[in-house]
């Protein structure tokens, strides 16, 4: 395997934090989902700014449980407007669930949907629009979000790869009525592999513990709920009423000791992670990147290198040159580009046109990313800028 002078990340999980496990593992003799859980949602609710979350063991976890509840809550409604530009589970999930993904281009100022375009495909059969704030970017504008709030329309916040980014100082992830997060390996935090759905909905967040949890009316810890339920189902014992359709998708005591720790030092990280970025920016080249962005509350995942122009050519040498100096990357962004030239997706991609998803489909063949993290040595970001200088555009 190539050892990589520049990976896509690096020591996301520290002495501290091993620590910390260490530490709870010699006096605890309960692993699973408990206490852990518990104090860490709460401490991630207070963090987001929310009433209520649910640790779960994926991000994709997260995205399959918030469509299953959409799926009750909006029983009658068949579509959920999604943008082509986004990781894999955010669709399968939507399709698992019975809804007709509608596919909708990106900007490229924050790699999020294109809202002039969502308005357009809004219609009498949308369930919700389910909104990725990509790569640490803020997805969505005040005025749209009040369009929706006016409208009445659900909107679902895929906040994976955007922690602590914020719309005038309201964290990504309280803005909708439902969000999903990651926490794998190479993101702002993370439990190793872990996710969490965060809403300020009572209901909600009873359903997404009872799928959390096979269903069970017990996990929902709803004592209204539990108390109500009970007397409408005197033939069942009490302690197994599958109230719901339900998954095992929990997550561990040992992750939540990771997450505890790891969110001390979020705050701290992301501002790192924005320096970094600032730094990429102002040196990079101007002439052949795209660096456009609207940078406003964001919370950068990773460096982009994204041609302003079609070029096959300079698009291959800029991959020489990434591979010659060990330097890890990833072609495509979020999810590899435009998710409708994936295999999986091979019926939808008959509806559409390509032509249809301009930036989208830029993005796919033009675009890649390195990682930036907190230990990033920034000498590495001025070497990566003046490597891209020496490039021949010719």
């Amino acid at each position: 395997m190539t050892k990589f002078d520049w990976p896509l990340m690096s020591n996301n999980i520290n002495q501290n934090d091993k620590k910390a496990l260490i530490k709870f593992i010699k006096v605890s003799d309960k692993f699973t989902n408990g206490t852990k859980v518990e104090n860490f949602e709460k401490k991630w609710s207070k963090w987001l700014g929310v009433k209520y979350s649910t640790f779960v063991n994926s991000g994709a976890s997260a995205n399959l449980i918030t469509l299953k509840i959409l799926k009750e809550l909006k029983k009658n409604k068949t579509e959920v407007i999604v943008p082509a530009f986004t990781w894999n589970s955010d669709i399968v999930s939507v399709v698992n669930s019975g809804f007709k993904p509608i596919f909708v281009d990106i900007n490229l100022k924050n790699l999020a949907l294109d809202e002039k375009k969502v308005i357009k495909k809004i219609s009498k059969r949308t369930a919700a629009i389910f909104l990725t704030h990509a790569m640490g970017f803020v997805g969505i504008s005040k005025n749209f979000l009040n369009y929706l709030k006016k409208k009445n329309i659900f909107l679902i916040e895929d906040a994976c790869e955007s922690h602590g980014s914020n719309l005038n100082g309201k964290k990504s992830g309280a803005l909708g009525e439902v969000s999903n997060f990651s926490f794998y390996y190479s993101h702002h935090m993370s439990t190793i592999e872990g996710g969490m759905i965060s809403t300020n909905s009572k209901k909600i967040d009873s359903l997404a513990k009872m799928k959390r949890g096979h269903g069970l009316l017990r996990e929902s810890k709803n004592s209204s709920l539990i108390s109500k339920a009970k007397s409408s189902h005197k033939d069942l014992n009490s302690d197994f009423i599958f109230f719901t359709e339900g998954f095992n998708l929990r997550n561990t005591e040992l992750s939540a000791v990771i997450g505890l720790e790891q969110i001390k030092r979020l705050n701290k990280n992301i501002k790192i992670r924005n320096r970094n970025h600032q730094l990429f920016l102002k040196n990079i080249r101007k002439d052949i990147f795209f660096t456009e962005f609207d940078l406003k509350g964001s919370s950068n995942y990773a460096l982009h290198l994204i041609l302003k122009k079609k070029d096959k050519n300079l698009f291959k040498k800029i991959l020489n040159a990434l591979r010659s100096n060990s330097i890890e990357y990833r072609i495509g962004s979020a999810g590899g580009g435009n998710q409708l030239r994936q295999p999986y997706l091979k019926d939808f991609k008959k509806r559409y046109n390509f032509k249809d998803f301009v930036n989208t489909e830029h993005m796919h063949f033009y675009s890649l990313y390195v990682g930036n993290y907190p230990d990033l040595n920034r000498s590495k970001i001025i070497k990566l800028c003046k490597i891209m200088d020496k490039i021949s555009i010719k």
